[in-house]
């Protein structure tokens, strides 16, 4: 009876953990959506509709760095249960306000809560998860229905928008996050979680605090990693970010049509990270990376030339939509694998107690990534089209390919990819 309780514990602290890291998910990754809403109602520029990435990624940057390491002491449970309370208060409050500033405000709220989560999250993987298959299939699950959380939740807030008549019904989206919210934080209530084994064990290490985090950028290995997880992010959220803009102003599709046609970007995330765990146990990770790379670079190559010349036609639907709607998202499919199978390559390197300090630091070139990528996709759309911004996404694909083949060469020099213990102590 012991086990059988002790299984359902994990199971639902498995559930709990997947629904919290999707509601942020839903949340961090709406900014697309609501810089599209802030340009139509609040009259901002692009360039300060982009400020609302910075707010949500520059918070998460600040949380990884002041809170990373000390979440172990305060508990992953804690934190969990803290951020879905504070979102929860934070979207309440965002569906009553009708400000530019007070989506600012929210986004630096969601970015503080989520750069908390995700540490706990990830932490919290290698308590349910120690072996390194298991480990690897769990955080391909929460990465991909936390790409499932994304994409419901773009529909969510088309919905709102299409049916809103006042123009700030919209906003009532928030009021049903508000309710995810309390639902995530009351599963993870009444669900425990043995997290002994994350303890720092010597004081030195407890007291150490964001210095782990410098120990490990002296790693070479870490250097590689972190580098290949900040161009990936700088492409992802530069696509996901400014699709919508870029359905509506460069395919000329509705607004309701272009928040609703950048799901399926999401959408080919989410099917890409579910279904890489099934290829990886038949193809090295590497392998199937550079695959990934390539197709993503050809998709970009051969999609892009067919959104020239575009023009404003009347009753654009899902029917007669420019076929560049449907196709370029899919290179989603394509780029899904790389984030969770990096990153689950790099943490199953390290001993447990070093999670917090290096998901920390995966945090905040994460969230530099995505500021940097957003801001100069928006800087290029604004000033040059919509085509350009996209067609300079190939840069990074080709640094990406590079720095993989060196962070595989690293994490094999040692026995089964560990990375020293020394090294980082």
């Amino acid at each position: 009876m012991g086990r059988g309780m002790a299984m359902g514990t994990q199971t639902r602290a498995v559930i709990a953990l997947i629904l919290t890291y999707a509601v942020l998910g839903l949340l961090m990754n709406s900014v697309g959506v609501v810089i599209l809403q802030s340009i139509r109602h609040y009259a901002v520029t692009k360039t300060h509709a982009s400020s609302l990435e910075a707010c949500k990624d520059l918070s998460v940057v600040a949380a990884s760095f002041l809170l990373a390491t000390r979440l172990p002491a305060f508990g992953f449970r804690r934190a969990l249960i803290a951020s879905m309370l504070i979102v929860g208060a934070g979207a309440l409050l965002m569906s009553i306000a009708n400000a530019f500033w007070m989506t600012q405000l929210f986004f630096v709220v969601t970015g503080i809560c989520f750069g908390t989560g995700k540490v706990a999250t990830y932490a919290s993987i290698g308590l349910l998860r120690p072996d390194r298959a298991g480990h690897a299939s769990l955080t391909g699950l929460v990465e991909g229905v936390f790409m499932v959380g994304v994409l419901i939740g773009v529909w969510m807030f088309s919905w709102f928008i299409g049916a809103d008549a006042t123009g700030t019904d919209w906003l009532h989206v928030y009021w049903l996050i508000a309710g995810l919210c309390a639902v995530a934080a009351g599963l993870w209530a009444i669900t425990p979680l043995d997290e002994s084994k994350a303890e720092p064990e010597s004081a030195a290490a407890k007291s150490a605090g964001w210095r782990q985090m410098l120990r490990l950028l002296a790693l070479p290995t870490a250097i590689a990693f972190l580098i290949s997880i900040f161009l990936y992010v700088l492409i992802e959220q530069s696509i996901g970010t400014w699709l919508p803009t870029f359905n509506n102003e460069i395919l000329h599709l509705p607004p309701e049509m272009s928040v609703q046609a950048s799901s399926i970007f999401v959408a080919a995330l989410a099917i890409g990270r579910l279904g890489a765990s099934a290829l990886l146990r038949r193809i090295h990770w590497l392998k199937l990376m550079l695959a990934c790379i390539v197709c993503v670079a050809a998709l970009v190559l051969v999609t892009l030339p067919t959104t020239q010349g575009l023009t404003l036609r009347p009753g654009v639907g899902w029917l007669n939509a420019p076929i560049a709607a449907y196709v370029f998202p899919l290179i989603g499919v394509f780029m899904a694998p790389i984030y969770p199978t990096l990153c689950s390559v790099m943490l199953t390197s390290l001993p447990q107690e070093r999670h917090a300090a290096m998901v920390g630091l995966m945090v905040i070139f994460s969230a530099l990534g995505g500021t940097i990528g957003s801001f100069l996709t928006g800087m290029i759309f604004q000033h040059l089209s919509g085509q350009n911004a996209f067609y300079m996404t190939l840069i990074p694909l080709t640094l990406i390919a590079i720095a993989l083949i060196r962070f595989d060469r690293m994490i094999g020099r040692g026995p089964k990819g560990a990375v020293p213990v020394d090294a980082v102590s």
